[in-house]
């Protein structure tokens, strides 16, 4: 799910944020980059779980229909149930694996904020999209899947409400939101009838190199904090330190520390990551000026022979 680029933003928000706590205890920054990054699934379960809230309104929801004093709401369309007996959504809401892991981190979040979920439901069932789903004679599993791929990328990932019931949880979401919904919506439309319980549960990092990968950035970056800090120095004569900003500065020290201590990643995928990064998350400038810095720095490298490269498709 994490891709390298999004773990070199976890390790950004990191530092970050030691900065403006003065926080200088690295073990403190790598518990909180453990945190950040399994905080990204937890954040993924949650968004599943509002299918499963959904489904289980729409259930209750059916079930009072059937009371006289709300039959005539539900009269226009012919098969009531239609929606609750969603294939690919009753797929999410019967996944055992999936039940059990929302059991064992205790994410009942939507049982105490039933009042977003409604807000959710109410959406939905305005929709042109659920209508003409309700009014299909036949349905079959891709009109169920196409309904719920379409729902979530129109109606529930683009809700202001839920986008701030995320922010005010973690601050960290506010990244992860568009990473995780994007996610999402590409398991609801490769999702299929014989898919296995585990498709809901795929692993938030490709393999264990991706969390040795970000806990050394890390941790090489702070350790040679001061050294890194000179470099840039020097390379920026006729700018005051204050006047780089601190996002900037960041950046440029873990593109640093991945040239000169991560000799099987290539410098120019080191370089266009950290310029691609910049561009989302510094000023409209940041990307020139460290683009600058890091060319200087790369021909100097490969002088002195810092710049050690090894592996296949190296520059």
């Amino acid at each position: 799910m994490l891709t390298r680029r999004q773990i070199r933003v976890k390790v950004m928000q990191c530092i970050y944020a030691l900065t403006l706590s003065h926080d200088e205890s690295l073990e403190k920054q790598k518990k909180f980059l453990r945190i950040s990054i399994d905080n990204t699934y937890i954040l993924y379960l949650l968004v599943l779980s509002l299918l499963m809230e959904l489904h289980k309104m729409e259930e209750n929801f059916i079930r009072l229909s059937f009371k006289k004093y709300l039959h005539e709401n539900d009269e226009k369309y012919p098969n009531k149930e239609k929606f609750l007996n969603n294939a690919v959504l009753n797929q999410i809401v019967n996944n055992s694996l999936l039940q059990n892991e929302l059991v064992k981190r205790k994410l009942n979040n939507w049982d105490l904020h039933q009042d977003y979920v409604k807000i959710v439901f109410n959406e939905i069932k305005k929709s042109e999209l659920f209508e003409q789903y309700m009014l299909l004679g036949e349905q079959s599993y891709e009109d169920d899947k196409n309904l719920i791929a379409n729902l979530f990328k129109e109606v529930i990932a683009p809700n202001e409400r839920i986008y701030e019931y995320f922010e005010d949880d973690k601050l960290t979401w506010v990244d992860d939101i568009p990473l995780v919904n994007t996610f999402v919506l590409k398991q609801l439309k490769k999702v299929n009838e014989e898919y296995s319980q585990s498709f809901f549960l795929p692993k938030l990092l490709k393999d264990s190199d991706d969390m040795v990968f970000a806990d050394q950035l890390l941790t090489k970056t702070l350790l040679n904090n001061k050294k890194f800090e000179e470099e840039i120095q020097i390379k920026t004569p006729n700018w005051d330190k204050d006047r780089i900003a601190d996002i900037d500065a960041i950046l440029l020290k873990m593109a640093i520390c991945e040239l000169t201590g991560f000799s099987s990643i290539p410098e120019r995928v080191t370089i266009n990551e950290y310029l691609e990064i910049a561009k989302e998350y510094s000023t409209p400038k940041s990307s020139i000026f460290i683009n600058g810095i890091l060319d200087k720095l790369v021909k100097e490298y490969r002088i002195n022979g810092k710049l050690k490269k090894t592996g296949r498709g190296l520059l």
